[in-house]
């Protein structure tokens, strides 16, 4: 058993008139004798108690408990939704038996078609969420809401601030695509910027998206694991980090952002880490992020298949010429949901694997950019991934 219960410290008299709150409808793991049989289930919380590899965050593995005590205060509104707290991950003796643990928990939920929602803990848990595709055989996207790129220094160990190198090196590598949401530039060196466009990763810096917070949803679109760093939340807003930034996204983007996360049809794992109680005031930070997994659900609860197939009739389609007609930008938008996305099907990759990845989610003004006869820069990223 990998998990252990719930602790009754998270369950407090309600402060809210109503009935129906999280605490009182989910299906808890509370009794190590009784542990809840997962059919059926399709959301399960999983929390983490571990911080060994966070980095200068120490007490960001008491996280969980109180994001759990704040989110069960929360009323729940979706009575056909099934959804379980499975407890936290068992501390192992070594990083290395946590990381196992988790990779083994949330292998099993996947094979349920169960949603893994990670809370608590450091985000170097980043990196077992995603070998927990490795036996998929298919090629993944990730999306981090960060402020910086976590990728490291050379050999550097695992850890919260350099896994995503070990997700680069990792092999086999069945990484596409990496997309950094609202990066802080002082916080990154020019020879990281250039990595990452080397690597055609998406990095989209946080006044560009700031002014637009409807831009994430494309990128958050893309994505198969969404990880939340909370350091990327301005201070104000979430002072329980312990390298709290002045700037960041507000409350309201993160709520906006995870309600995208929980829309995507293709997403199947999300994680919250480096929530430091410790640094906490009032559970601000433990009741934003209560906010944003209640944000995910919501939109989990309106999901519809919207991604494309070769065969389907729910798009409408435009194909845009661009310049002497040497390319032609093919795009499809949803006639339910109003999304859109660039058809890259026409390009035969050799790798079957490819094939997934050939309807590239775009906003409109990606189809305007290229009614004014520019090439979006997605096209081109994509174009240069799949050739």
């Amino acid at each position: 058993m990998f998990l252990e219960p719930v602790s009754d410290k998270c369950f407090t008299a309600n402060v809210r008139p109503g009935k129906n709150t999280f605490g009182e409808t989910l299906t808890i793991f509370r009794d190590e004798e009784d542990f809840p049989a997962l059919e059926g289930f399709q959301l399960a919380l999983v929390g983490v108690k571990e911080e060994r590899g966070a980095v200068d965050n120490h007490g960001c593995a008491d996280g969980a408990d109180h994001i759990r005590k704040a989110f069960y205060k929360l009323f729940n509104h979706w009575e056909d939704l099934k959804i379980v707290d499975l407890g936290n991950i068992k501390t192992g003796k070594e990083i290395s038996d946590t990381y196992y643990a988790l990779n083994q928990v949330l292998t099993e939920l996947l094979k349920e078609h169960i949603l893994p929602i990670v809370i608590g803990g450091s985000q170097d848990m980043t990196y077992t969420m995603y070998q927990v595709y490795e036996p998929t055989g298919k090629l993944i996207n990730i999306a981090t809401v960060d402020p910086i790129f976590d990728l490291g220094n050379d050999n550097e160990g695992l850890n919260s601030h350099s896994y995503l190198s070990h997700i680069i090196l990792h092999q086999p590598n069945f990484l596409f695509n990496f997309t950094n949401i609202g990066y802080q530039s002082y916080y990154v060196d020019n020879e990281s910027i250039d990595l990452m466009k080397q690597l055609l990763f998406d990095t989209y810096r946080l006044g560009v998206l700031k002014q637009h917070i409807e831009l994430t949803e494309p990128l958050i679109r893309n994505a198969n694991i969404v990880s939340f760093d909370m350091g990327a939340i301005r201070a104000a807003d979430a002072p329980g980090v312990k390298n709290a930034s002045p700037n960041g996204f507000n409350g309201d983007d993160a709520c906006q952002m995870t309600r995208y996360a929980g829309l995507n049809f293709k997403l199947s794992s999300i994680g919250f880490f480096e929530y430091n109680p410790h640094y906490d005031i009032n559970s601000r930070t433990a009741n934003l992020i209560a906010e944003m997994i209640w944000y995910f659900i919501e939109g989990f609860s309106s999901r519809q298949d919207d991604i494309p197939t070769q065969d389907s009739e729910d798009f409408k389609r435009y194909n845009v010429q661009i310049g002497d007609g040497e390319e032609n930008v093919i795009f499809l938008c949803h006639k339910i949901t109003g999304k859109w996305w660039i058809d890259m099907s026409y390009m035969h990759a050799d790798d079957p694997r490819y094939k997934r990845h050939h309807y590239i989610p775009c906003s409109v003004e990606d189809y305007e950019q290229a009614m004014r006869n520019e090439l979006p820069d997605k096209w081109w990223q994509f174009y240069q991934k799949l050739m």
